[in-house]
């Protein structure tokens, strides 16, 4: 994720080197398991959506998808490697394709650990159909509501969602994005998509399209995260319970990305601190970085660093929460189960470590996305007031010409 292009030789030899994880077994005090996983994505299945009449609104859920298989693996990289709103590179169209076959054997590896795939399609079929459901009740003038998924990575790729909008004649089209705290890395780069879809073809969108780009202080967002906490900390030994050091855990950004004013760090920030002040701040804390690629610096602590230090000092009662992800994929169920939980809790010797569930078929999470796209309606907007100011250093134009296209729609 974002700038990693200042040093390509140093790139190289990180994804050409043979760095993959042994396997260690399940500690016997961790919460999920790899076959769970599997087991999540037999028994929930993704259910058409039940709709006779024609769709008025679309809700179009942006995120950056995951492969549902291991075969889906190397083109799952390449898009992303490809994605110069996301990573941007010398020779791009040259280095993706090397960097994407170099890392295909281990990621595929990964997936197979957490059974196979991705489950993020699932879980967002499951949310966005609840979502509309409930829209048809909360606000009749605008139904029938439909939910498209738009991945950046896979299919069914924005692209893609896009047109099968335009085909089924949608009204009003709605951007709503899946990653509750704003970065130009990521829901950036799904609205860019939007707007080259419509660049490209130089013609007009047929629907009315407005955005929810960032959500990241939500009440019942909010709500389902303190519940998640306690939910974990209630499962740890009564006499640590109140020493437990909750780890907010996010997806990290390239320091060259901050530097130009994302506001990403500062979305997140106000999502812990909200969780934290709807628990009355009853533990220690931190919001900790995960999943940095390549050589160049990224914004930390990094999570793994920081589950060092903290047990280094004495603390190893450990909950793992991941702040900025809505549902579980590989940097939940590999990244922070596996790596983390069980491989590094046991070389530093944690006594209870837990992982808050992630946000999945929470019914109160799917009233959320409801009511989001229900006040999102009625209030008439295009886009938050964030979106139409760019980073004060900001180096790539479509970024401009996305929020341009935005503002200029008529709802």
């Amino acid at each position: 994720m974002g700038d990693i292009s200042q040093n390509p030789k140093e790139l190289m030899r990180l994804v050409t080197k043979n760095n993959s994880n042994k396997m260690c077994p399940r500690a016997p005090w961790h919460w999920h398991s790899t076959s769970a996983a599997a087991e999540q994505r037999a028994d929930v299945k993704e259910k058409p959506q039940l709709n006779a009449r024609k769709p008025k609104t679309g809700i179009l859920m942006l995120n950056m998808g995951g492969p549902e298989t291991l075969d889906d693996v190397h083109d799952f990289l390449l898009r992303l490697f490809t994605d110069k709103d996301l990573i941007p590179l010398p020779a791009q169209s040259k280095l993706a394709p090397f960097i994407a076959k170099r890392r295909t054997p281990k990621i595929q590896e990964q997936y197979h650990r957490i059974g196979g795939g991705s489950p993020i399609k699932m879980w967002t079929a499951k949310q966005g159909d609840g979502m509309v459901k409930l829209l048809d009740e909360l606000s009749p003038e605008t139904a029938p509501h439909k939910f498209y998924i738009g991945f950046r990575y896979v299919h069914p790729l924005t692209e893609e969602a896009v047109e099968e909008m335009e085909r089924d004649g949608i009204e009003r089209a709605v951007a709503f994005t899946q990653y509750p705290q704003y970065s130009c890395s990521t829901t950036g780069s799904s609205l860019n998509a939007i707007y080259r879809y419509y660049n490209g073809r130089r013609a007009a969108p047929k629907m009315k399209w407005s955005t929810i780009d960032r959500w990241p202080t939500h009440p019942l967002l909010i709500q389902c995260f303190a519940d998640h906490i306690r939910q974990e900390l209630d499962r740890f030994p009564s006499k640590k319970r109140d020493d437990v050091v909750i780890l907010f855990s996010a997806h990290s950004l390239p320091m060259s990305v901050v530097n130009r004013g994302d506001p990403y760090p500062q979305e997140v920030g106000a999502t812990v601190q909200r969780v934290m002040e709807m628990l009355n701040f009853s533990n220690p804390y931190r919001l900790v970085w995960q999943s940095k690629v390549g050589p160049m610096p990224w914004l930390g602590p990094s999570t793994d660093d920081t589950i060092k230090g903290l047990c280094e000092r004495g603390n190893k009662n450990l909950l793992l929460v991941p702040i900025a992800f809505t549902s579980d994929h590989i940097e939940t169920l590999h990244e922070l189960d596996i790596e983390y939980a069980q491989i590094l809790a046991n070389e530093c010797g944690v006594e209870n470590i837990r992982r808050a569930e992630s946000l999945n078929g929470n019914q109160l999470f799917i009233k959320a996305l409801a009511d989001l796209v229900d006040a999102h309606l009625k209030s008439a907007e295009t886009s938050s007031k964030q979106l139409s100011l760019r980073c004060p250093l900001c180096v790539n134009p479509i970024c401009g010409e996305t929020k341009a296209f935005f503002a200029k729609q008529n709802l």
